[in-house]
C-alpha cells in the first residue's frame, strides 16, 4: 500500500459530522502491511456527552413512532447499503484484514440482521392476563429501554453494527455506536448511509476514541439505559461493574473457548473439514471458532493426519487476493497468540505446522501468523486454557466422551462447543451435559439470524439474534387497568 492517500473519517453526532472537540485524532492501519490509510477523531468525554444529549433528545419522538414506521427507516438503510456492497467489502478488507469473500459475507450478514429486525416490527408482543376482579385487565406491555450504547468488537465491524442497530431501533431505542479503536472507519461510513436516508437526528450517533475515557463516560452516564457489548470477557466484566451504579440494562456477548469433540464413531471426513473451517475462518478471530480439538484416542492419529492434510492446503496472503486467510487485526493480538504457542511448546506441546510468521517479502510487515497446529497438548497448557482468538489449533487426545466433557466444562467461558458423533444417546447427553450457550452437533461454524447467540457463565448475559434477541432490547411495563 505504498503511496497510500490518508483520508479522515469524522464522527456523527446529532446529524452532523464532527471532529474531537480538542482536535485530537489517531491513525488507522491496514493490518496487512501496517500502512496508515485513515485517521479518525480521538473523541473527548465532552463529545461523548454531546452524543448522549442528542440521543436523549431524540428518544421520546423516536419511541412514539409506530414500530412499522421505525422499520421503514431501517429498510431504507438496507436499500441504501445494497449498491455499496463492493465499497464496504473492500473497506472491511483494508480495515480488518479478512479476505474479500469473507468481507462480502459480512456485508450480506449485515443486511440480514437489519432486515430481520425490521420484519419484527409487527411481532413485538405483549400479554393480557386475567384480573382478580371484574371490570379489570392486567396488561404487560413491551417498551424500549431508552438511550442505548452499542459497543462493537473489531472482528466484525459492520455486521455487529447491523446486529445492534436493527433490534435497538425497531424496538424504539436510540443508539450511540462506539466503534473499536482498531476498526472505526466502517462505523463512520455506515453513518453516511444513515445521513443519506434522512434518519431523524440523534437516533443514531457515532463516536470513536482510543482510550477508555469515552467508553467509560458512555457506560456510566445516567442517560444510558442499555449497553450492548460484543467483546472480551474482561471488557464485559469492567462494563458490568461500571454500569452497576446506574443499574443499566446489559446485553453482553463475551469471550469463548469452544471445544471441538470428535468421538471414535464420527464421520471423520466431515469432522476434519468442519474443524479446519471452524478454526481458521477470519484468521481465527470468531468468538465461536473451534478453539481446541478433543479427539478420542482410537481415532486420534488418523484424525490428526486428516486435519494436517487440510491445514497444509490453506493459503495465506493479500486478503484482496485469492487466499484462504489474511492477517490478524492487531499486532498485539498476534504477539499474544505467539506467546501462547511458545509457552505451550515449552511445556511439551509438539508443533506440527506453522508457529511463526509466513516467509516472504510480502509478510515482512503486517500482523501475520501461519495456520498452526499443535499436538501432544494437555488441558493445563496455555493454548488449552486461554482463548486464542487466532489461527492456532491445539489437539488434545481424550480417553472417552466423559473426559471430553470434563475438559470442555472446566472453564469459565461458556459460549459454544462442537461435537461429532453418530451415537444419538451421546448427542442427547451432550446437549444436556455441555455448559454452553450453543451446541453444534455434526455441524461446522454457523450462525442463523433466527437463532439466538448467547453465552453462559462468563461468556455473557442476554444475547442477540432471533426473537429472543429482539426481546433483550425491550423491558416490560405492567398496567393494572380498572374500567369499572
Amino acid at each position: 500500500m505504498s503511496n497510500t492517500t490518508v483520508q479522515h473519517y469524522p464522527c456523527f453526532i446529532d446529524g452532523e459530522w464532527v471532529n474531537a472537540s480538542d482536535g485530537a485524532s489517531f491513525n488507522v492501519e491496514n493490518p496487512a502491511d501496517e500502512e496508515v490509510w485513515a485517521t479518525v477523531p480521538d473523541c473527548t468525554t465532552e463529545d461523548a456527552e454531546a452524543a448522549l444529549q442528542s440521543s436523549l433528545a431524540a428518544q421520546k419522538t423516536w419511541q412514539d413512532l409506530p414500530a412499522i414506521q421505525r422499520a421503514r427507516y431501517i429498510m431504507e438503510i438496507v436499500e441504501a447499503l445494497k449498491p455499496k456492497r463492493d465499497h464496504f467489502a473492500k473497506l472491511l478488507v483494508m480495515e480488518q484484514g479478512k479476505t474479500l469473500p469473507e468481507a462480502y459475507g459480512e456485508f450480506d450478514d449485515t443486511l440480514n440482521y437489519l432486515t430481520y429486525s425490521a420484519e419484527a416490527a409487527r411481532r413485538i408482543e405483549g400479554k393480557i392476563f386475567p384480573s382478580e376482579n371484574p371490570n379489570e385487565q392486567l396488561w404487560i406491555n413491551k417498551v424500549p429501554f431508552g438511550v442505548t450504547i452499542g459497543m462493537c468488537a473489531y472482528n466484525y465491524p459492520l455486521a455487529l453494527i447491523g446486529r445492534k442497530v436493527g433490534p435497538a431501533l425497531v424496538t424504539g431505542n436510540t443508539i450511540i455506536l462506539k466503534a473499536h479503536e482498531a476498526t472505526p472507519v466502517t462505523a463512520s461510513e455506515f453513518c453516511k448511509v444513515v445521513e443519506e436516508v434522512g434518519l431523524p437526528k440523534g437516533v443514531i450517533n457515532m463516536v470513536s476514541g482510543k482510550g477508555i475515557d469515552v467508553s467509560s463516560h458512555l457506560v456510566t452516564s445516567p442517560i444510558t439505559r442499555l449497553i450492548s457489548l460484543t467483546g472480551s470477557t474482561r471488557a464485559g466484566q469492567a462494563i458490568y461493574k461500571s454500569a452497576a451504579d446506574n443499574v443499566a440494562g446489559l446485553v453482553l456477548e463475551l469471550g469463548g473457548k469452544a471445544s471441538f469433540t470428535v468421538l471414535k464413531d464420527a464421520d471423520l471426513e466431515q469432522a476434519a473439514d468442519a474443524a479446519v473451517i471452524s478454526r481458521y475462518a477470519n484468521c481465527g478471530q470468531v468468538c465461536i471458532c473451534n478453539e481446541m480439538i478433543l479427539v478420542e484416542e482410537e481415532v486420534a492419529d488418523k484424525f490428526t493426519e486428516m486435519v494436517l492434510e487440510r491445514v497444509k492446503k490453506l493459503t495465506v496472503g493479500d486478503p484482496m487476493g485469492d487466499f484462504n486467510m489474511g492477517p490478524s487485526v492487531t499486532g498485539v493480538g498476534i504477539t499474544r497468540v505467539d506467546q501462547l504457542v511458545q509457552q505451550s511448546i515449552g511445556m511439551g506441546a509438539k508443533l506440527e505446522i506453522g508457529g511463526d510468521r509466513p516467509k516472504g517479502a510480502e509478510f515482512e510487515r503486517g500482523h501475520w501468523y501461519s495456520p498452526t497446529v499443535l499436538t501432544n497438548v494437555t488441558r493445563d497448557m496455555p493454548v488449552a486454557k486461554e482463548e486464542i482468538f487466532g489461527p492456532v489449533l491445539p489437539i488434545i487426545r481424550v480417553k472417552n466422551y466423559e473426559e471430553a466433557v470434563s475438559i470442555a466444562n472446566d472453564r469459565d467461558e461458556a459460549l459454544s462447543c462442537y461435537i461429532f458423533t453418530q451415537d444419538i444417546k451421546k448427542i442427547m447427553h451432550a446437549i444436556n451435559d455441555l455448559e454452553v450457550g450453543t451446541v453444534f452437533v455434526n455441524k461446522m461454524i454457523t450462525g442463523y439470524i433466527q437463532g439466538y447467540h448467547s453465552g453462559h457463565k462468563h461468556s455473557g448475559i442476554g444475547g442477540e439474534d432471533g426473537v429472543y434477541g429482539i426481546e433483550n432490547y425491550l423491558q416490560k411495563k405492567v398496567v393494572y387497568f380498572n374500567y369499572n
